[in-house]
């Protein structure tokens, strides 16, 4: 069998935190090309091409400064070039670029193409939610895995322990996502449960966003481990009803669950923001363009496309923490409000 190639589809933080691990482990492995392309979004940076930095001084110095990339990471600014020819492709970009990057890359895809997603969000599909890695599966006619956990970039790029999650439909696929992107100090299960997956790196910025509010009316660490139990309660709940296949709770005990969850709740750019919120009073679109750079946050974005399928199936009432968050966010219900859906949150669900 000829060695797979590899394609990186994205560059940004995580991205190029990625890039370094592949980079080398497809060195030491003979099941991989050692050439890996690298899509990245072209910008100008003092007057040089980021493409042309990358290739030449080996680092990311916008998105990853401080940190190499290995010699073997090819940047490419053409995304249709980039993925030609390769056997997997590894999505990791904002996932509101999904759509169109997709439709540049189809007329390149091989047949037994197979990629995986390291993208946290959901799409909005004609009945509400849409997963990504579905986006993807629809557009391009691959298979797809999914990689989830408590893995914040500059952690993994400083090579500090975590653990991740994959998700797969297709072991043998799983096991060969394993070897390409484990090391001794990025450690990766591999479940069957790829749909609970990726809808836990969606919903856990709901959450997030509930510790940033307990943080903005400064409740204490007791209220806030409160909102993540009750939260992750209703990720379950949301799971069971959304998922065609069955769901495993041991999923949730995996790095893509309860890890992730701690870890966005007491860092991260939802809890930040909705603390700030709180605290200020200003619009989420406000402090967007203030603390973002007008990025999108994914927690109040998502909380709307689960309000609206749980109002379609009638069942908001059973969600208290999810609607909740919601109606502070877009409907101007009193933030002095959020406390009594914890004391309301029924005890069994």
């Amino acid at each position: 069998m000829s060695p797979l190639r590899v394609c990186i589809v994205g560059s940004g933080n995580w991205g190029s935190a990625i890039a370094r691990i592949i980079g080398k482990n497809v060195q030491k492995s003979n099941r991989f090309d050692p050439t890996v392309k690298m899509w990245v979004f072209e910008e100008i940076i003092n007057g040089r091409k980021l493409s042309e930095i990358i290739n030449k001084e080996h680092e990311n110095v916008k998105y990853l400064p401080g940190y190499k990339i290995p010699h073997n990471v090819v940047a490419v600014p053409d995304v249709a070039e980039a993925a030609n020819g390769a056997d997997i492709l590894v999505f990791v970009l904002p996932h509101q670029f999904i759509g169109r990057i997709c439709g540049q890359i189809a007329g390149q895809i091989k047949p037994g193409t197979f990629g995986i997603s390291l993208i946290k969000g959901i799409d909005e599909g004609p009945d509400g939610l849409k997963l990504i890695s579905d986006l993807i599966r629809e557009q391009l006619k691959i298979e797809i895995s999914v990689l989830m956990g408590a893995n914040i970039a500059k952690e993994v790029a400083d090579e500090k322990f975590c653990e991740t999650t994959i998700g797969c439909k297709n072991e043998a696929q799983g096991e060969i996502f394993k070897e390409l992107m484990q090391t001794p100090n990025f450690r990766i299960t591999v479940v069957l449960d790829s749909d609970t997956v990726e809808l836990c790196g969606a919903l856990k910025n709901i959450v997030a966003v509930g510790a940033g509010f307990c943080d903005g009316l400064s409740f204490g660490d007791n209220t806030k481990a409160a909102v993540i139990r009750l939260g992750l309660m209703e990720m379950v709940a949301f799971a069971k009803m959304f998922c065609k296949g069955p769901v495993s709770i041991a999923t949730f005990l995996e790095s893509c669950g309860v890890a992730d969850l701690i870890t966005t709740c007491y860092g991260g750019r939802n809890r930040k923001v909705a603390e700030a919120f709180a605290r200020t009073g200003k619009s989420i679109e406000e402090l967007e363009k203030e603390m973002l750079n007008g990025q999108k946050l994914q927690g109040p974005q998502t909380s709307a496309e689960v309000y609206k399928i749980l109002k379609q199936k009638d069942l908001l009432h059973k969600f208290p923490l999810f609607t909740t968050i919601y109606k502070i966010c877009y409907e101007g219900r009193s933030i002095q409000d959020f406390i009594m859906c914890l004391q309301n949150h029924p005890e069994h669900m």
